[in-house]
């Protein structure tokens, strides 16, 4: 998922690039098609073209920006170290201890948890050990052992009268 992540990121930059460095060559080569139309419409309707061009990396920049690619962790410590992408395709690494980790009170789109206050998103299912998984998101601490006994037998209570 990784490579997917890369892969997507530099098609949309270069595919912008190109768009880029051709939008002067449309415009100089389009006046004949647009000289019935006013130079305020054409500049719109160019702005918009260039526009996407700029938002479309942008935003996948700022959907992608948490997806963890590689999650390390130190035993003796008890600390993570999660490695990303940033904008210029480069690694960055966040380390952060497991008590730094908060999972949202509300579900999250693109977040599995905040590591101090960077919000990152996790592929539970790439984990070499999920034991590593369970003591990160905090699943191991009795808060979260969950008594399936007490909702069936209130559930009987309830069907009973």
């Amino acid at each position: 998922m990784a490579r997917a992540v890369f892969g997507v990121k530099c098609f949309s930059y270069s595919t912008s690039l190109i768009g880029l460095t051709f939008l002067p060559y449309f415009v100089t080569q389009n006046n004949a098609f647009f000289e019935s139309v006013s130079l305020p419409v054409q500049i719109v309707f160019y702005g918009i073209i260039g526009s996407f061009t700029l938002i479309t990396p942008v935003l996948l920049h700022f959907i992608t920006k948490g997806y963890v690619i590689r999650l390390y962790h130190e035993a003796t410590t008890d600390t993570y170290k999660a490695i990303t992408y940033n904008a210029l395709l480069a690694e960055t690494s966040t380390l952060f201890h497991q008590n730094d980790a908060k999972i949202p009170d509300a579900t999250h789109v693109f977040t599995t948890f905040y590591a101090k206050t960077k919000s990152l998103l996790v592929n539970p299912v790439l984990f070499p050990n999920r034991e590593d998984f369970i003591h990160l998101m905090g699943y191991d601490k009795e808060e979260f052992i969950l008594d399936m006994e007490k909702p069936s037998e209130e559930k009987q209570h309830k069907d009973e009268k």
